[in-house]
């Protein structure tokens, strides 16, 4: 089957709520596309100016991460009800950074999953392996059990909504690169994965993408790979470059 090609920007913590709204005005024209889903995962104090700055555009606006509870004494935390009721269409869940400097486990991830879905919002699963582990490797061993976990309790029919996207922590912002071959040997298996634990039917539809790196150059390469349907751009999300990604 056709699966529609999906590019978010992950624009980590960076710009303020006025420069997210400047930003916007100037990579609304050059994302424009009828043939790719295009998100914004904006810092969550920017997420309500950001959604009125794509008010008429085919941009959606995504949080870079949420708790799992709908309400209660999590301070500093955002729920799911808090997203959707700004107009939050999708969220980061399990990036590598929140696992590494904020202790997310595989457990949580599945949490928030659930939330999610529950909510209606479209998570952007998370999954990759440090450079030590592809150099012993276990890269498939360890993304299978990242994506499993994550998926526990999730339903076919979810599932199929869901975006997975393998990031290999050795090449997020260092300016290394998976080569294309990496790339699709992970994110095939992903998909092996995916029918594994529901069907061929299931795995068809789910859209999974490459982060780590890439740029205007890289892209077009990755993203016309089998197994690969866009990809979560870190640095490059917040130059007009990223128009280049979109439009590869």
């Amino acid at each position: 089957m056709s699966r529609r090609k999906i590019v978010a920007g992950n624009w980590k913590m960076n710009m303020t709520p006025a420069k997210a709204v400047e930003l916007i005005a100037v990579l609304s024209p050059v994302v424009a596309s009828d043939d790719v889903d295009v998100v914004f995962c904006v810092p969550s104090i920017s997420i309500i100016p950001a959604v009125a700055a794509v008010k008429g555009t085919k941009i959606a606006i995504g949080a870079q991460n949420m708790y799992m509870a709908d309400s209660g004494a999590f301070t500093g935390e955002i729920s799911a009800p808090m997203l959707v009721d700004a107009g939050v269409s999708y969220v980061i869940i399990g990036h590598s950074e929140r696992r590494e400097y904020f202790a997310e486990s595989d457990v949580m991830v599945n949490q928030k999953v659930l939330k999610a879905f529950e909510y209606g919002l479209t998570p952007i699963i998370c999954c990759g392996e440090t450079l030590t582990q592809r150099e012993q490797g276990i890269t498939i061993d360890f993304v299978r059990q990242q994506i499993k976990i994550a998926l526990l309790g999730v339903s076919s029919e979810q599932v199929k909504k869901a975006v997975i996207a393998y990031e290999p922590i050795w090449a997020i912002g260092t300016g290394k690169v998976a080569t294309t071959e990496q790339a699709q040997e992970v994110c095939a298996a992903i998909r092996v994965l995916i029918s594994e634990l529901y069907d061929e039917a299931v795995a068809a539809a789910v859209r999974i993408q490459y982060g780590g790196s890439v740029t205007a150059e890289t892209a077009a390469d990755l993203f016309t790979q089998v197994d690969i349907d866009g990809g979560l751009v870190g640095g490059a999300s917040l130059k007009p470059d990223f128009g280049k990604i979109v439009n590869y």
